[in-house]
């Protein structure tokens, strides 16, 4: 399929139904996060676990509160995710299209928490891009094209007397935005990470001041057989997959630093939905992570930007076609 052959309907439609939906489900997570407080849903937790199956579960109400925000706050994350790469799809990304399908199916099973059915629409429509005539411009069933006749050679005068063609210069020198994103990214993923070993540090060293600030804003955990070791162990879990977070961000930085196109994409995406769960975070009252929303903010718009993109889309070593010069 040639690179100039164009978009199919279907690619439009399913990264446009992309891109609109994960927003909807953004804005539905905010909804759903904002009134998990209200007597109303207390009331209608209550009831759920009153009878089976949720009387089976063996959670409380502050315990099925605080999955729902869990499971709330990992939507907006992948439809964060899900909306930049229906961006890059348009863009005729076949790794985009590939880590768009994987997502769909976390953003299936998490969405169900907002209502489901604009999650599990997003989700879906994923699978639309394997299909023809998708398959086709995306490259998976490439063509044998025809042989171009060759070009006569020029007379043996004509090239003698020609002088050598001038060579444009390569366009290799690296963007100022890839180099900010990519200070930015280490910036901020160094200091999470310090906060993050400093928090666990004092975790295992005092633990009482995390459980008795957890037992004073939860005190019905106790009752619902929330044990103190428990908490302990999920809190260190969590510490561990955000440092590893940060960790392979860092490393994506030096990748993209190093120009690695597929690492341009998925660092986009992590800070998306670095972005997305940090913004969440600072509504609830986290009001710390308001600087990672703006760093992540930023690097996702300076890998977005349209000078960012030809550098890593001009291979490198790459140069323009010559112009021959006037013959003499």
């Amino acid at each position: 399929m040639s690179e100039k052959s164009p978009r199919p309907r279907q690619v439009t439609m399913v990264a446009w139904l992309t891109m609109v939906g994960s927003v909807i489900v953004v804005l539905l997570v905010f909804d759903r996060v904002s009134g998990l407080h209200t007597l109303e849903t207390r009331q209608s937790i209550e009831k759920f676990l009153a009878e089976p199956p949720g009387s089976d579960l063996g959670l409380g109400v502050d315990g099925v509160l605080s999955m729902i925000r869990t499971l709330a706050m990992v939507t907006a994350g992948c439809a964060t995710a899900a909306a930049i790469l229906g961006y890059q799809v348009l863009r005729r990304s076949r790794s985009a299209r590939l880590a768009l399908t994987v997502l769909a199916v976390p953003l299936f099973f998490a969405g169900l928490v907002t209502g489901g059915f604009v999650s599990s629409l997003v989700a879906a429509s994923a699978a639309m891009l394997w299909l023809q005539p998708a398959r086709d411009w995306f490259g998976d069933t490439p063509r044998t094209a025809p042989a171009a006749p060759a070009a006569p050679a020029p007379p043996a005068t004509l090239v003698a007397a020609a002088p050598s063609a001038p060579v444009a210069a390569t366009s290799s020198a690296r963007p100022t935005g890839v180099t900010v994103a990519c200070v930015l990214t280490w910036m901020a993923t160094g200091l999470t990470t310090l906060g993050l070993v400093a928090t666990g540090v004092l975790l295992a060293l005092r633990p009482e001041t995390l459980l008795d600030e957890v037992h004073r804003q939860n005190p019905e955990l106790r009752s619902e057989g929330v044990s103190d070791d428990l908490l302990i162990g999920v809190t260190f879990a969590l510490i561990a997959a955000m440092v590893l977070w940060c960790v392979s961000a860092a490393v994506l930085a030096v990748l993209v630093f190093r120009r690695t196109e597929w690492a341009r994409i998925v660092l986009v995406v992590s800070a998306g939905t670095a972005a997305a769960l940090s913004l969440v975070g600072t509504a609830i009252g986290a009001f710390l992570l308001a600087l990672t929303l703006v760093a992540s903010v930023a690097t996702l718009a300076l890998l977005l930007r349209p000078d960012v993109r030809q550098w890593f889309s001009q291979r490198p070593g790459q140069r323009p076609p010559a112009v021959p010069g006037p013959p003499r």
